[in-house]
């Protein structure tokens, strides 16, 4: 039988790995599909109204992403900062594939014409399931040997009407956010040990 420990042995394997190449020889594109097809269909979110949706690129279309965030980020940033984050994308773009995460302005509208008196939260609360699908996600490929890590290219408007555009996906779809994914180039590796603020500052258990 499962217990906690399991779980959390999972959580602490997942780490943010950069040097990916493009392939994915533990794990096939069928099981990669299942792993996102799982993450959306479990995942918890508000009033079970599911707004998640993803898109699973690989190969080609995975490489052409990033020629599209390469191209805007050359746009929209003066030439210094483009010249230091244009490696950074070159690297997402020697990974295998990117999972890219929206949520459906659809579903939350709908949502929200049932709940007009929480329109107001219904924003942030999205913002909550999305993040857990994406930390599903990220986990999960990692345990099957996969490295990950997790951007978050949307602070370019042009960017996400492209990415829409491309691949012709409903324009009520926003994208949150992208989990780039491949074989780790030197395994699953943390350059420095992890730390940890005291954990008596930040859990307060009362009552017992």
């Amino acid at each position: 039988m499962a217990s906690a420990d399991t779980f959390f042995a999972a959580i602490e394997n997942r780490v943010s790995c950069y040097s990916l190449t493009n392939k994915s020889p533990t794990i096939s594109d069928d099981r990669i599909h299942q792993i996102i097809n799982d993450t959306v269909k479990h995942a918890p979110s508000a009033f079970n109204v599911q707004s998640t949706r993803a898109v699973v690129l690989v190969k080609q279309d995975h490489e052409k992403l990033w020629d599209i965030g390469d191209a805007q980020l050359k746009k929209a940033m003066p030439e210094p900062a483009y010249a230091a984050l244009a490696p950074k994308v070159q690297g997402y773009k020697a990974a295998y594939g990117t999972v890219l995460w929206f949520e459906d302005q659809a579903a939350l509208d709908a949502l929200k014409s049932k709940n007009p008196g929480l329109q107001h939260v219904l924003p942030d609360w999205a913002q909550h399931t999305n993040g857990m699908h994406q930390f599903i996600a990220w986990t999960a490929l990692e345990l099957e040997g996969l490295g990950a890590n997790l951007q978050h290219y949307t602070f370019m408007p042009d960017f996400s009407k492209e990415v829409l555009e491309t691949w012709d996906l409903p324009r009520t779809w926003v994208l949150h956010a992208q989990l780039v994914f491949g074989q780790p180039a030197d395994g699953l590796k943390r350059k420095l040990e992890r730390t940890y603020a005291p954990l008596e500052e930040r859990v307060k258990f009362i009552g017992a």
